[in-house]
C-alpha cells in the first residue's frame, strides 16, 4: 500500500508542475496588448490553471496521509478540470482555424480581411456592441506610436513583419493607395474606393484606422496567433495530465485492493 501511495503522491507532483506551464499560458496570453482590451478571454486559462495547482495539492496531501476521500476528491475533480482543459483546447482550434490574412506584394507584413475568421470570433468578440470599448482601449496602448521610432524610412516599414493588430489598425489598407510619411501618417490617397476602410481612414493618432473593418480583423489575427502559441504549451500539459490521471487512477485501485486484502488477512489472523 505504501508504494501505491508513494507512487500516488509523486503523480500528484507532476500534475502540480503541470499547472505551472497553464498558468504560464494564460499570463503571457492575458499581458499581450489586445487582450488587455477584450475581457472576455483574458483570465480563464490562469483560473484553469490554478485549479489544477490546487486539486494537484489536495491529491498529494490525500496520497501521502493516505486519505481516501481525498484521494476521490481529486481523482472526481481532477477528471472535471481534463475535460474542461481538452475542450478549452478543441474549441480554441475551432475558432482559430480560419486565417482572415493575405499578402500584399512588396510588403514585408499581411493584412487582414475580417470576413476571413470565424463567425464565433466575429460575433463575440469584435461585434458592434463590445468594439467601442475595445477601440477605446486600443487608443490607449502603444501598439502605434511604438512603429513610428522603429521604422524611420518607408522602405524600413514595407519590408517589417509588423503585427495583424499594428497591420489592420496603425496604418489604411495598401488597396487605397495612401502615400507614406510615417507609420502612422499617410495622405493623398489614390484609389479611395478600392475599400470601406479607405475613409475610415484619420490621421489624428488617436483615431488611425481604430474603426475600420481591417482593425478588428487584425485584432482577431493577433488572437489567433497567440492562443496558437499557448495551445502548444497547453496540449503537452494536457498530454502529460492524462497520463498522470489514468497512473493514478490505477495506483488508488490497487492501494485499496491492498488495503482490503490486508484486511481480509488480519480477520483471518
Amino acid at each position: 500500500m505504501a508504494l501505491s501511495n508513494n507512487l500516488t503522491a509523486i503523480l500528484n507532483l507532476i500534475a502540480f508542475l503541470c499547472s505551472v506551464p497553464i498558468i504560464a499560458s494564460g499570463i503571457w496570453l492575458a499581458s499581450q496588448p489586445d487582450n488587455e482590451c477584450i475581457h472576455l478571454i483574458r483570465w480563464p486559462v490562469v483560473l484553469l490553471g490554478l485549479l489544477v495547482l490546487v486539486v494537484s495539492l489536495t491529491g498529494f496531501v490525500g496520497a501521502y496521509w493516505y486519505k481516501e476521500t481525498l484521494l476521490a476528491f481529486y481523482l472526481c475533480c481532477m477528471a472535471i478540470l481534463i475535460a474542461l482543459l481538452l475542450i478549452l483546447l478543441v474549441f480554441a482550434f475551432v475558432v482559430t482555424r480560419p486565417d482572415g490574412s493575405y499578402d500584399v506584394p512588396g510588403r514585408g507584413y499581411r493584412e487582414y480581411r475580417i470576413q476571413g475568421f470565424s463567425p464565433w470570433l466575429r460575433n463575440h468578440i469584435v461585434n458592434s456592441k463590445n468594439w467601442g470599448a475595445i477601440r477605446a482601449c486600443l487608443a490607449e496602448t502603444d501598439v502605434c506610436s511604438r512603429l513610428t521610432s522603429r521604422y524611420l524610412s518607408a522602405d524600413q516599414f514595407f519590408a517589417g513583419h509588423i503585427s495583424p493588430l499594428q497591420s489592420g489598425c496603425c496604418k489604411p489598407p495598401t488597396a487605397c493607395g495612401y502615400s507614406y510619411v510615417n507609420p502612422t501618417l499617410w495622405e493623398n490617397p489614390a484609389n479611395p474606393t478600392a475599400d470601406p476602410d479607405c475613409y475610415n481612414w484619420s490621421n489624428d493618432q488617436n483615431q488611425l484606422c481604430y474603426n475600420c473593418n481591417s482593425c478588428r480583423a487584425g485584432l482577431l489575427g493577433n488572437l489567433r496567433k497567440e492562443w496558437r502559441k499557448a495551445n502548444t504549451f497547453l496540449i503537452v500539459a494536457a498530454v502529460v495530465l492524462i497520463v498522470v490521471y489514468v497512473v493514478g487512477c490505477c495506483a488508488f485501485k490497487n492501494a485499496q485492493t491492498e488495503d482490503l486484502f490486508a484486511r481480509y488477512k488480519q480477520g483471518w489472523a
